[in-house]
């Protein structure tokens, strides 16, 4: 008897993977691949979105005719702040530009000073100035350099949905897309900023992420998601799983904290301090903060091991020392610094580090992860309410597995439940949570692999 599985496309910037999970939610099936960029009409580098396509339709049709898998249902988790244009037919008009094209900045500046300046758009629509970033600017700088294309334009899809349509043939929108940084959504009237419909864009109205179109495929019946944004789709397991409020810490090259449990408007301070709001599966604000905490603790780690002459990944080696930490936060009291300019949310490296401060390799890394913890804590604090009741902190990703940071995590918050969390591929796992929810009634039971950490 053939099994019955959930399929997930989670679609990244750098890997594309398809997924298979069974109704407990076990992976039994996993493909990664890479596909190389290609360059758009102004060449600027971008997904290849016609293999993409090919790759999405191949594998289906591979699945339905399986004889081992009874494919039942599929959804889609991508990255976001990408537009897809479709003609009147329903046809691609565009490549997928990147986010990271540059742009001219008259175009979101005219925008901003229509509705209150930038402060008060990027507040209202909790989406930092960012440029392409913001896919809702993708929108005006299409209308603006490409009027002879965007006059053909029908149908605005992101990503998640197009990859969905693909399937279902159906346009939709989903809360979960629009919420990231888009400078689409009014979060202050929870529905699209009034600039939408100024400008005459025919944008989908949001439905449930649960929703679903039942599609035929060679005669076989089977439920596809409307799709999702990752970021949202990362929490899903612990909104699932977990017992009490949380925030869940991301680390990696970026460390995304994320607090689904702050109903707070999102403020100029917070935004300028790099701050947004995503939406959750249930449709709620989820305040967010970030910070470059790989890349801050990779060019740190690389100062020591040039400075004391060590291999690269001698850091790893380095044992959470509470006698050290205790010498080094008398030596460096109040706002003093070894690494990091002084004062609230520096997060620049000096100008001038004296490494001969330190006698040795370890010293000089417990200071690092002293200041890069208080960093990663001012963060954090960013997105906690006046009345905090969050009970757990979960951590995952690389630093999770760094116990000198764990450890000072939890001495900054020790009001607080510190966990490692370690969940493979969360972000398709969310996703097939999502449109499991139409297949059955049944709770799912999941592990959300938990360690506990004290100060």
């Amino acid at each position: 008897m053939k099994e019955k599985v959930i399929a997930v496309f989670d679609v990244g910037k750098t890997n594309k993977k398809l997924l298979l999970f069974d109704y407990n939610f076990k992976l039994v099936f996993e493909q990664e691949i890479r596909i190389a960029e290609k360059l758009d009409d102004d060449g600027f580098e971008c997904d290849n979105i016609e293999v993409i396509e090919n790759w999405i339709r191949e594998s289906i049709n591979k699945l339905v005719h399986s004889e081992k898998y009874d494919l039942t249902a599929l959804n889609f988790a991508t990255y976001g702040a990408t537009i897809v244009y479709l003609d009147a037919n329903g046809k691609r008009l565009t490549p997928v530009y990147n986010y990271l094209k540059p742009i001219d900045e008259k175009i979101p500046e005219r925008l901003y000073r229509r509705y209150g300046g930038q402060d008060e758009f990027c507040r209202r629509t909790a989406s930092p100035a960012l440029g392409m970033l913001n896919s809702g600017i993708q929108i005006l700088w299409l209308r603006s350099t490409k009027p002879e294309v965007f006059s053909k334009v029908k149908y605005i899809l992101h990503f998640p949905q197009y990859l969905s349509y693909l399937i279902s043939g159906k346009i939709c929108s989903e809360h979960t897309s629009i919420g990231c940084h888009t400078g689409l959504w009014d979060f202050d009237n929870m529905k699209y900023h009034p600039w939408v419909a100024d400008n005459e864009l025919d944008l989908p109205e949001p439905v449930p992420v649960g929703t679903f179109t039942e599609v035929v495929i060679d005669g076989k019946r089977i439920k596809a998601g409307i799709g999702i944004h990752d970021s949202s789709s990362s929490l899903a397991p612990y909104f699932t799983a977990s017992k009490g409020k949380f925030l869940l810490i991301s680390s990696g090259t970026w460390c995304i904290n994320m607090n689904p449990f702050n109903n707070e408007k999102l403020s100029v301070e917070q935004l300028d301090n790099d701050c947004l709001c995503y939406m959750s599966i249930a449709r709620q604000p989820v305040k967010s903060s970030r910070l470059f905490l790989g890349n801050l603790h990779e060019r740190g780690v690389k100062m020591l091991t040039d400075h004391f002459r060590m291999t690269g990944d001698f850091f790893r080696n380095v044992k959470f020392d509470q006698d050290l930490i205790n010498m080094l936060k008398t030596r460096y009291s109040g706002d003093k610094r070894a690494f990091f300019n002084s004062g609230p949310e520096s997060r620049e490296f000096k100008e001038r580090i004296d490494l001969f401060d330190f006698k040795s390799f370890d010293e000089g890394y417990h200071q690092l992860m002293c200041e890069l913890s208080d960093l990663t804590s001012e963060a954090i604090r960013l997105i906690l309410p006046e009345n905090d009741d969050i009970e757990n902190f979960y951590i995952t990703g690389g630093f999770a597995k760094n116990k000198i940071f764990l450890k000072l995590i939890a001495a900054s918050f020790p009001s607080k439940k510190v966990y490692t969390s370690v969940i493979n591929n969360a972000t398709a796992l969310g996703a097939a949570l999502v449109i499991y929810q139409s297949l059955s009634d049944k709770q799912p039971e999941l592990n959300l692999g938990l360690t506990g950490y004290k100060a």
